[in-house]
């Protein structure tokens, strides 16, 4: 018996090491690998194997990264530093060649690897595997050229003149081999036109009429010169011309092209990049779809508006094709990236999307398939978010940074005219850093530097520009308001503007429910509040009260302040500046950190409050997140990112001083990090409001919320909000 099963052991063992079996190419022949897909750099992308004269893919079942090491090199890399699955790069096409690979890592190629064999494969293209290697080349490595090119431009018709930005039409060229080349005009169609002025930063093309016409005339432009690649042929949904069909024109080039004529596009700009008679085309209607939390233009966790609400999309099944409907409808071209896990931010509130599949001809990204969220589907650990393409506008030509101590950082001097200077430091604040770093493509602004003696001073240039204000939202300083005339108080080097930029930020918000659920009215005795007064917590007529008897009343509730953010938020000011408070016994990392502000239903103060930074901790964090900072014994002040502060209802301060208040219907904002001191990558977050009902006894709080969290028609009915007539609350 005992036999009998050994024998069967081995059969079955010798059998199912047959099923993955090394997949060696017959014949001997030397396989080709080249990596594809986009976005990529050039040592990441989609793998793909040229088997029996097509390329195809490779499976990522089983896919580990001793695989990813023999791949790399056999791509001419040292080795590999991670692996992707699920068509991160895009989705492949034609055969499937190798599934469920295994290398041990020591293989030359993957061919020697087991696997299921060629051919033979369960898998989609939603499944194919793809590479990060290494930066550094295998000595004496000789790439073989693929005829793939990554990237493509339009040439103005007229060269030589004046480039007005965006470029919007002109000849397709493509960056191919060791220069830039032409495709061929004879069949090319308003598919391939899409996917063209997509990669320009386009949502659309038009008609391209008379640019030939216009090219001749001009006689500046040799048409029929270095045309190399024809029979394009895009379904119009790509998102890089490359992953279209397409021949490669080789010796004669009149063959392959008839005319000699290149491919032109014209495109349509979006709103934001258009400009009729110096003026920026308006948005006729509101868009139901939005970016947050993006660094760049054209970037952000993409949210969606449902029932008056904003909320974010799942990213299960998120990609490319889904990406490039949010980028095109909100003016922009195609997609460069669709991304996954949050990787710009989390979220709050509701998610209203899940398992999004679009075509990328919708209109809008209501038009795709999805599936409604339930319970428990998806967390804003899984945000979606989008990179898009966007015009090149040519701001950074514009801004420099000199004298600090890396790329991020320095003294800001501006172009105007031909003329490069500094900017005036005075009113220079995080909302005009921000813009500036915006333009350099440096991402946010860490801090706002009003005083630059402390970096090189050599080449310093005169002052050219001084009153410069932002919003914050602009995309050149240039957009800014600032004065005619220079107009400095604080002339010279040692007073320009200077920034340090940074590729992430925080992200503060208020738990609005909370502060619905923990309101109330105390009658706080006066000798109970000293150090409150000290602090200038309570309202002005609390200085003629007759001290210690008597009380104020004090409208209290609980704030808890998340860091949805990308970075740490850390207090503008280091230790060196930090307050301590003696009643109190801790330091003050910041004057303001919160206002509270009780408003009339027209919009009048009629009370308000403050918090100082009592003391920026993390009190508690998302699961798998460690706290990093503690206040006591003079720690580190800040929050973390996924972690909170909470602020107790029942702590000094906590509240606004209504004693004087009458009862009535008003509104309570609590706006947090409002003097904008410590940078953040979305501000408008940052205030809460909610409708309050006060009847001389007792309170009520009902639609809290963020600011930006109802749609604009909401919003402006929540502002004309006419008070209850009852105590019931709807």
């Amino acid at each position: 018996m005992v036999a009998g099963t050994a024998l069967l052991l081995a059969v079955w063992l010798n059998l199912g090491v047959g099923q993955n079996q090394p997949s060696a190419q017959p014949g001997g022949d030397k396989l080709k690998l080249r990596l594809a897909g986009y976005p990529r750099k050039h040592n990441e992308g989609r793998v793909e194997v040229f088997y029996k004269g097509q390329w195809g893919t490779i499976c990522d079942d089983d896919f580990t990264l001793a695989n990813a090491h023999v791949l790399c090199r056999q791509l001419g890399f040292v080795s590999a530093t991670g692996w992707t699955h699920s068509a991160k790069y895009g989705k492949g096409t034609g055969q499937i060649w190798l599934d469920n690979v295994q290398c041990s890592g020591s293989e030359k190629g993957v061919e020697f690897c087991e696997s299921r064999g060629w051919g033979n494969s369960d898998c989609t293209h939603d499944e194919d595997a793809g590479v990060v290697c290494k930066d550094e080349r295998l000595p004496g490595f000789m790439q073989v050229d693929e005829n793939h090119f990554q990237e493509v431009r339009l040439r103005p018709v007229a060269d030589g003149a004046p480039k007005r930005m965006p470029v919007t039409e002109g000849v397709v060229e493509v960056k191919f081999k060791d220069g830039w080349a032409r495709v061929c005009g004879l069949g090319w169609g308003p598919k391939n036109a899409r996917v063209v002025c997509g990669m320009m930063g386009f949502p659309s093309e038009r008609k391209a009429r008379n640019l030939h016409r216009k090219a001749s005339a001009k006689k500046k432009v040799n048409l029929a010169s270095n045309i190399r690649i024809h029979s394009v042929a895009c379904a119009g949904n790509e998102v890089h011309l490359s992953v279209c069909p397409m021949e490669f024109t080789k010796g004669n080039v009149s063959v392959a092209c008839p005319g000699g004529v290149p491919a032109m596009v014209s495109c349509l700009a979006g709103p934001q990049f258009s400009h009729i008679n110096g003026k920026k085309r308006k948005i006729k209607t509101p868009s139901k779809v939005r970016l947050k939390g993006g660094a760049k233009t054209g970037e952000g966790r993409v949210e969606v508006l449902r029932n008056n609400q904003w909320g974010t999309v799942c990213d299960d099944r998120w990609n490319l094709q889904a990406a490039n409907v949010v980028c095109r409808e909100l003016g922009f071209g195609s997609a460069k990236e669709a991304l996954t896990g949050a990787r710009l931010g989390q979220g709050i509130g509701p998610i209203h999307m899940s398992e999004v599949q679009c075509t990328g001809w919708e209109k809008s990204l209501w038009n795709c398939h999805f599936k409604n969220i339930t319970l428990g589907d998806c967390k804003h650990s899984e945000d979606a978010s989008v990179r898009c393409n966007v015009p090149y506008m040519a701001y950074e030509q514009t801004i420099r940074l000199v004298g600090g101590r890396s790329t991020h950082e320095g003294r800001v001097e501006v172009k105007v005219g031909s003329r490069w200077g500094t900017l005036c430091s005075d009113g220079w604040t995080t909302r005009e850093a921000m813009v500036a770093c915006r333009q350099l493509g440096r991402g946010y602004s860490l801090h706002a530097i009003t005083e630059t003696w402390y970096w090189e001073t050599n080449n310093v240039t005169d002052m050219v520009l001084s009153g410069v204000k932002c919003t914050g939202n602009e995309m050149s300083l240039s957009h800014c308001r600032h004065h005619a005339v220079v107009n400095c108080q604080k002339a010279g080097s040692r007073f320009a503007a200077g920034v340090i930029c940074s590729d992430t930020a925080s992200d503060l918000v208020l738990n609005a429910p909370l502060v619905e659920q923990t309101v109330y009215i105390e009658d706080r005795p006066l000798h109970m509040l000293y150090c409150a007064a000290e602090e200038n917590c309570l309202s002005k007529t609390a200085a003629k009260a007759n001290w210690p008897y008597g009380h104020r009343r004090l409208l209290r509730f609980s704030s808890e302040i998340h860091n949805i953010g990308r970075a740490d938020f850390r207090p503008k000011a280091g230790r060196h500046s930090w307050v301590w408070h003696e009643c109190h016994r801790h330091y003050h990392s910041m004057d303001i950190f919160t206002h509270y502000d009780l408003l009339s239903v027209n919009g009048t103060k009629v009370a308000d409050g403050h918090k100082a930074s009592f003391c920026l901790e993390d009190t508690e964090c998302q699961e798998g997140i460690s706290k990093r900072y503690e206040c006591a014994n003079f720690g580190e002040q800040g929050i973390t990112v996924a972690c909170w502060d909470l602020y107790r209802h029942d702590i000094d301060c906590q509240w606004i001083d209504i004693t004087d208040v009458k009862p009535g219907n008003y509104i309570l904002q609590v706006i947090i990090n409002p003097n904008y001191e410590v940078a953040e990558s979305d501000f408008t977050n940052n205030a809460m409001k909610c409708n309050c009902k006060y009847d001389g006894h007792r309170i009520w709080l009902h639609k809290c919320h963020l600011g930006d969290a109802f749609s604009e028609e909401a919003e402006k009915r929540f502002e004309q909000y006419p008070g209850q007539l009852n105590n019931r609350i709807s």
